[in-house]
């Protein structure tokens, strides 16, 4: 395919607010952005993989890097969140264990980048140790994408501090932009009352909209998911559900398949991935043993893309 018209064809898919996870599950094929597992590899840069039916993935291109981390404090890359903007991709994702930026970059076919940037979404916030697993999602109200994330700051949310390991104490932290250039300032999203990261967004099956969370605390032991219905992606937030996972899993991403809604998780003490599916957000059925996804894959994120873009990576 040409490359004039391979962009025809993305920008011929509806919009579907890629970056809310609102999805129809007939939009194409599901791709999965990883990094893999191993502090030498966090900065081997971002992996791809693709999925027809949602349960086995296979690797593009080969399985090498298609963006090699070069920002941030440390130059890493964790926990990549991918979304898509008309014809335009944005890739988030973690650059180091301590510091206050988050990556960010653009493609129009997720072969050639952008420049990076570093954006220093708690660079004004005294005291902040890390920003943890950043996702965007649109602000229908404003219009704008909000940019959300974990943190920890000294001396806030005093409460709970000591329950996570290394006296991490996690909070939800926001801001928002429209252009990717200015930012408002960050201040706290969510705070449920423990330390909590890995917050994604998910329209349940009846469109309602959900955030899902990680427990993060580990005296006493929990490390499990827990989802709170949303009225926007700001508040209010509804009480928590009991926990729909297995202890010690981390990195939620899920996608609808069917009539359903499936949660995928990283299970990385065993090294390998889990999922439950649910029709209401109430009762979640394992479906672990239907997936396949690529040896050493960690936290990611998933999107419904365009046949033509996974052919033209593969």
């Amino acid at each position: 395919m040409k490359r004039r018209d391979f962009t025809l064809a993305l920008a011929a898919l509806p919009l579907a607010a890629c970056a809310t996870g609102r999805v129809r599950h007939d939009d194409g094929p599901l791709l999965f952005a990883y990094f893999t597992t191993g502090k030498a590899r966090e900065a081997a840069g971002l992996k791809l993989a693709v999925s027809d039916d949602g349960f086995a993935f296979r690797t593009l291109a080969g399985g090498r890097s298609l963006l090699l981390p070069q920002v941030g404090e440390k130059k890493l890359l964790r926990d990549p969140f991918l979304f898509r903007d008309g014809d335009i991709f944005h890739l988030l994702w973690t650059t180091a264990w301590e510091g206050v930026t988050i990556g960010h970059a653009t493609s129009r076919d997720l072969l050639h980048w952008s420049d990076q940037q570093a954006i220093p979404v708690m660079g004004a916030v005294p005291g902040t140790r890390n920003c943890w697993a950043p996702e965007a999602i649109r602000d229908p109200a404003t219009g704008r994408y909000l940019l959300f994330w974990s943190s920890t700051v000294a001396g806030r949310f005093s409460e709970t501090a000591g329950t996570s390991e290394s006296d991490y104490n996690h909070r939800l932290w926001q801001c928002s932009t429209a252009d990717f250039r200015s930012f408002s300032q960050p201040r706290p999203l969510y705070d449920p009352g423990f330390s909590v990261i890995d917050g994604t967004f998910a329209h349940a099956p009846d469109g309602s909209l959900h955030l899902i969370v990680k427990d993060e605390t580990v005296t006493p032991p929990r490390k499990w998911l827990r989802a709170a219905r949303a009225d926007s992606p700001t508040g209010p937030f509804g009480p928590l559900s009991p926990p729909f996972s297995p202890a010690w899993v981390e990195g939620p991403m899920t996608a609808r398949i069917g009539d359903a809604l499936i949660c995928y998780y990283d299970v990385y003490k065993d090294g390998r991935w889990g999922a439950k599916m649910t029709r209401d957000m109430a009762q979640w059925d394992d479906v672990s043993a239907r997936l396949a996804l690529p040896p050493g894959a960690r936290h990611g994120s998933l999107l419904r893309v365009p046949r033509a873009l996974v052919d033209a990576i593969a």
